[in-house]
């Protein structure tokens, strides 16, 4: 049987030399790379008590609906910046070069409610950070975070201190 890291297409020297671009695209386009990743996020966070998964746009949607359906959980999308329809509240971050806005609906999050984040990747962690603020600010409470892979030569983990996080898959370099 194959492991979860064996459908994973290590691209070297992309976007720039040096870097090996991990492609999350090679397990979507296999049938049990796909199942393997599900069931592997899934099982990672099965001890853990939440309420609603929260995912951003656009590969959290493609891991964390499946979690939620699975578990009889409302999803919640987390999106770029004008794209959702009703009120909404928003968080800039900083990009390696520059910035982004993520929002979500003002009336996704109820006071109180355990959320877990469900996402492809951890690298920096500015993303993740920034879904924490928007979650935090509604009143929910982040009960956890599950992402498939993790770079941890980029030391994400760092800004999330205090909050669990789980990978399915952890790289040691960048």
């Amino acid at each position: 049987m194959k492991r979860l890291e064996d459908y994973v297409r290590s691209i070297p020297d992309f976007p720039e030399e040096g870097i090996i671009f991990r492609d999350v695209t090679s397990v979507l386009q296999d049938a049990e790379g796909l199942q393997l990743a599900v069931d592997t996020m899934q099982d990672k966070i099965r001890d853990l008590a939440f309420d609603v998964i929260v995912g951003p746009e656009s590969r959290g949607f493609i891991f964390g609906m499946p979690i939620a359906y699975n578990l009889k959980k409302p999803f919640v999308l987390i999106r770029k910046k004008g794209k959702l329809p009703c009120e909404t509240v928003s968080k800039e971050y900083e990009l390696e070069y520059g910035t982004a806005v993520i929002e979500m609906h003002k009336d996704s999050i109820t006071p109180g409610q355990r959320v877990l984040i469900v996402d492809d990747l951890i690298a920096t962690g500015g993303t993740t950070e920034a879904m924490i603020k928007l979650i935090e600010g509604l009143g929910g409470q982040v009960a956890g975070i599950v992402v498939l892979m993790e770079l941890a030569g980029l030391k994400g983990r760092e800004k999330l201190t205090g909050y669990r996080l789980e990978s399915a898959i952890c790289y040691e370099g960048k």
